[in-house]
């Protein structure tokens, strides 16, 4: 089902479908981030990666608990946005010889998803409220804040080290 589909009518089909979107998402990186902490060479951007999948694994129980809580079958879609960013991170890191280099890359990749999460949550918690359910949204909220919070982190890694040293 594409995003623009017939099957998409209401304000809740589409709540529904981007839950089904961000599930999807949220176990590819389950997938992604352990192999992107294995290529990290900065301890502690190979650590924030880990920290992040155990993260990420709550997101995905929290998501759970969203269909669950909205009385919906819990289901993930095909997510080509996430796809492609997994992609395009595999192939940039797989083209740098320089590991001070592959961290800032990695950093970029990471923040390119988180990026991609923060859009998704952030409309999720709108239409949850505006759907009546602050239940969900209380949940949801806690993703995006994670997901926020996870990004900033990535920022401060890379301005105060990471970036230096590849540029060095």
């Amino acid at each position: 089902m594409g995003l623009f589909t017939k099957d998409i009518k209401t304000m809740n089909d589409l709540f529904v479908h981007q839950l089904q979107d961000i599930y999807y998402a949220e176990q590819q990186l389950v997938k992604a981030l352990p192999k992107m902490a294995e290529k990290a060479t900065e301890p502690q951007l190979k650590q924030g990666f880990l920290t992040h999948l155990d993260e990420t694994r709550t997101h995905v129980k929290r998501l759970e608990q969203v269909f669950q809580m909205h009385g919906v079958a819990v289901k993930a879609i095909d997510c080509p946005a996430i796809d492609g960013i997994i992609e395009e991170a595999n192939e940039t890191v797989g083209e740098v010889a320089d590991k001070a280099v592959l961290d800032a890359a990695l950093i970029n990749a990471a923040q390119a998803a988180e990026h991609y999460e923060i859009a998704r949550y952030g409309s999720l918690v709108a239409w949850a409220r505006q759907l009546g359910r602050t239940d969900c949204a209380s949940v949801l909220q806690k993703t995006l804040d994670e997901e926020k919070a996870t990004d900033k982190k990535l920022t401060a890694l890379a301005e105060s080290r990471v970036n230096l040293r590849a540029a060095s």
